[in-house]
């Protein structure tokens, strides 16, 4: 595919989300301005509400799920935004949004089906097909769908020979369940590294226009997720969250043979991961791309058995990144030591080589 990034990851708050909160904010009358505004979010939302809030100086209250990324909170701060957590879910913090709304006469506004913030969200298809006007396909991450209907209107209305693709991570695909029920339905959800997708419901309004403007959705694993972050860390020297990285994950798991040779758009939707889930995820994507394994070996107790483990390492051309020697567990061989190494490979293939080389010297491996 001949890729082009769209990238959101760099605005303001780290996320697409201003482009639907500044719209939102400013269609306010001037009295509920004035009151201020409410959200629940699992953190983009409620980081451009706050900000965009506080450049057209309407206050914002943002009520935020307690697993929400500590980024993500201390950002919502020190933009001066109130912030409330609550509930272990999205739903949760929802609920909560809602009753703080009503008792202080505060306007609420959803994250992704308010029809403002759908409009807003929608700009980023606009700039899409000015910036890359023969392009074949945009992929677009889903949540609540709030993104993916404003872009795909969006995209459908200038260029509707376009492919709009939506991608959803495998423990919070609640976007292909509303596909196969016909409407909206609620989902269990799990942790996901694309924290920001992770909506057990889509939009109402969102799904009636995404549903007509989209041409397939697919859904892409933690591992290809992780890997994602790998590569765009690696080939675009760019920092995106898990959802962010989702598009490209739908690229490498082979699941859209049909764009291969064609332009296509990613649309990298937020950078907001927090730093140390990053240096996790990227550990996570060198395994997943077996650049970094840990296999336990059998070696001899005696002196020399560890150097000679080490010298048939790095002659097969990997790197020892860490060894922990095993006596209590190791078998009934007493003479016998088990090592747990973990070395970096350049790929799959170059593990097996390394494998393959022990073996033959007599060292097993498992």
């Amino acid at each position: 595919m001949e890729i082009y990034c769209k990238l959101d990851n760099l605005q303001r708050t780290g996320s697409f989300k201003e482009r639907g909160a500044h719209n939102a904010l400013s269609r306010l009358s001037p009295a509920q301005k004035k009151k201020g505004v409410i959200a629940a979010s699992a953190g983009n939302h409620a980081q451009a509400l706050a900000y965009q809030g506080k450049l057209l100086g309407v206050p914002a209250t943002v009520v935020m799920p307690k697993f929400a990324p500590l980024i993500k909170i201390n950002n919502c701060q020190k933009l001066g935004a109130t912030v409330v957590l609550h509930g272990k879910e999205f739903s949760d913090a929802k609920a909560r949004a809602h009753e703080i709304a009503e008792e202080q006469g505060l306007a609420y506004i959803d994250g992704f089906d308010h029809p403002d913030i759908i409009a807003g969200q929608g700009t980023a298809g606009l700039e899409i097909v000015a910036q890359v006007p023969d392009f074949d396909a945009v992929i677009v991450p889903v949540g609540g769908a709030g993104l993916l209907a404003g872009v795909s209107l969006a995209v459908k209305t200038l260029r509707p020979e376009a492919k709009v693709i939506a991608v959803e991570a495998e423990h919070v695909a609640s976007f292909s369940a509303a596909l196969a029920a016909g409407k909206p339905v609620r989902i269990a959800t799990s942790p996901t590294l694309a924290d920001g997708l992770a909506i057990a419901q889509v939009g109402d309004n969102a799904f009636a226009i995404a549903r007509r403007h989209t041409d397939k959705a697919v859904i892409v694993t933690e591992e290809q997720i992780a890997l994602s972050i790998l590569r765009i860390v690696e080939l675009e020297k760019g920092v995106v969250e898990g959802a962010a990285a989702t598009p490209l994950a739908a690229c490498l798991s082979g699941q859209l043979p049909e764009l291969a040779g064609k332009r296509v758009v990613l649309l990298l939707c937020g950078g907001n991961i927090d730093p140390n889930v990053l240096s996790r995820v990227i550990e996570r994507g060198l395994v997943a791309d077996g650049r970094l394994s840990r296999f336990r070996a059998m070696i001899s107790d005696r002196p020399g058995g560890l150097a000679d483990l080490t010298a048939q390492i790095a002659e097969a051309g990997a790197s020892i990144k860490q060894v922990i020697h095993d006596r209590a567990f190791a078998s009934s061989d007493v003479s016998a030591v088990q090592v747990l190494c973990t070395v970096e490979t350049r790929d799959r293939e170059h593990l097996e080589e390394v494998r393959a080389k022990l073996a033959g010297h007599g060292i097993a491996t498992v």
